[in-house]
């Protein structure tokens, strides 16, 4: 895949200057292009949001893809998508992101051959917390969300049980205890939602490496569709 790097919004690049802090309300992120992206101009694309860790937070872009689809893609992976990783800063913290990342998700589906009804969002740790809030208060721009060791701050997931979720937490994480995924799928069943939930026994709070090597989850994602 090819990789890129970007500011959003656009209009705010000059502001963004290499080895300082990006300034707020706006985002540092990489695109992941498929090789054979320009092969067919009328082709569009699956698009992946992904959001990291708290750790890789900060001004250096590359920390953004320490982890999950962005370190497969980097390691030679190809995915039949195309990956977008914001980094946020070291500063912020996903969930009051939101708006920024809104922005960013316009401007990739004006620069892009995006399908608009295959957009589907993922993240580990504080970017699950990420996965869960922009789900919540943008319910309508996605296909599906696969939230890993996250949670929700005081919400109710009941804005997203039209859309399907498969969620990820390992039994012993004591950074984010797996109660936090467990009140939110529970809400979510109660509500009728198609809500998978995936449950490592014994695994801590890296439960990021056994979903972003399970392919099964990005044949998920790839298979779910927005209602036009």
């Amino acid at each position: 895949m090819r990789r890129s790097r970007h500011i959003t919004p656009a209009d705010r690049s000059s502001d963004v200057r290499d080895g300082e802090p990006t300034p707020a309300d706006s985002l540092r992120y990489l695109v992941h292009l498929p090789d054979e992206y320009d092969a067919d101009p009328d082709r569009l694309w699956p698009l992946v949001l992904f959001l990291h860790g708290a750790g890789e937070r900060g001004s250096d872009l590359d920390l953004a893809a320490v982890h999950g689809p962005p370190s497969l893609a980097d390691a030679g992976h190809e995915f039949p998508f195309i990956l977008v990783t914001p980094q946020c800063a070291e500063s912020s913290q996903w969930v009051t992101e939101l708006s920024t990342l809104s922005v960013l998700l316009d401007e990739i589906v004006a620069a892009h051959r995006i399908d608009p009804t295959r957009v589907s969002v993922t993240g580990l740790s504080m970017g699950g917390y990420g996965t869960w809030s922009l789900a919540v208060r943008y319910p309508d721009r996605f296909a599906a969300i696969a939230p890993v060791c996250g949670g929700l701050w005081m919400q109710s997931a009941a804005p997203i049980s039209s859309l399907p979720v498969w969620a990820f937490h390992g039994d012993a994480d004591e950074v984010v205890p797996i109660s936090a995924t467990e009140q939110i799928v529970t809400e979510l069943r109660t509500l009728g939602a198609d809500a998978q939930f995936t449950r490592y026994a014994g695994v801590g709070h890296d439960s990021w490496t056994e979903t972003y090597e399970n392919p099964e989850l990005y044949d998920w994602l790839l298979s779910q569709r927005r209602a036009s």
